[in-house]
């Protein structure tokens, strides 16, 4: 990943392009809306159609890009070649759903964006001029999540109260008002916030020991409940992604140990401020939830 330190930057699946760099764009196309993919039907015995749900296909950014390293062709292969490895990249281009990132400082906003997708092009317009270290380059990225992510990445942590489980309910005499936990809703420890304009998909990771956990999000009511038992030192990931969704236990797949109600692709996490809730069973005080997640963007 490179370093991004001015605006009109991009990072091109770990290439820094744009000011300081000798990569000159001289045109980005594809920030607009992405393409839909429509499921309009046709009206029988009658004009029109009636509309269907529209999704989005891919995010497809084309960057226009002149390496410029005057006088220094050697230099010029190797600013292409950076370019190619790029493109290459065994460990992304031959694994299944792994994905490389193209990020962007765009002037007036508060910080880098990112799109997760794979290179799908490097291609070189002309070598007419490489001698003089000019060649031109069309880059290409089909981002699979067509939304804009910010960073750093959002993490929350919750424990579990011990207080029921170690017998350290109410004791009597009991004193009123009585109160089961913490009066006032801003000060418990579940709140989070997606400063952006579209829902974040967040990563839901469990540290065991505990039995039968449940994730709920409060406002939208959706729950994750898996009938699972998880073991001391065990860690069960989930993933709610487009194309990454899976629940795996210590490298096991698990997604079997969800409910049939437990939807990881309505699992969400809306813009504003919301709040997660857990429960498990049999746990103790190294059992931990923890939910990551990006701000998330419809628009750069």
């Amino acid at each position: 990943m490179a370093t991004i330190t001015a605006p009109w930057q991009v990072d091109f699946a770990g290439v820094l392009l744009g000011p300081g760099t000798p990569y000159v764009i001289s045109e980005i196309t594809g920030l607009g809306t992405p393409e839909m993919r429509t499921q309009d039907v046709d009206v029988p015995g009658d004009d029109g159609a009636f509309p269907g749900a529209d999704y989005y296909r891919p995010r497809t950014v084309v960057l226009e890009v002149g390496i410029k390293t005057p006088g220094d062709a050697a230099a010029a292969a190797d600013a292409l070649a950076a370019l190619q490895r790029a493109a290459d990249a065994p460990s992304i281009r031959k694994d299944a759903g792994d994905r490389s990132v193209m990020r962007v400082l765009w002037p007036g906003r508060d910080g880098v964006r990112r799109l997760y997708g794979r290179v799908r092009q490097v291609e070189v317009a002309s070598m007419s001029k490489a001698v003089y270290g000019w060649v031109p380059v069309r880059l290409e990225f089909a981002a699979t999540d067509p939304m804009w992510h910010s960073e750093p990445e959002q993490t929350l942590t919750l424990s579990l109260n011990l207080a029921y489980e170690q017998g350290l309910g109410f004791k009597f005499p009991v004193r009123f008002p009585v109160t089961t936990g913490v009066v006032d809703p801003e000060a418990r420890p579940g709140w989070m916030s997606n400063d952006g304009d579209a829902p974040a998909w967040p990563k839901v990771s469990i540290t065991g020991p505990c039995v039968n956990p449940v994730i709920r999000h409060v406002q939208s009511g959706r729950e994750l409940r898996l009938n699972l038992s998880i073991q001391s030192g065990q860690l069960l990931q989930m993933e709610t992604r487009p194309g990454t969704r899976w629940a795996v236990l210590d490298g096991a797949n698990a997604s079997a140990s969800l409910t049939r109600t437990s939807r990881l692709d309505l699992f969400r996490i809306p813009p504003g401020r919301s709040e997660i809730v857990w429960t498990a069973s049999s746990y103790s005080n190294s059992t931990r939830l923890t939910v990551a997640w990006r701000d998330t963007y419809s628009a750069l």
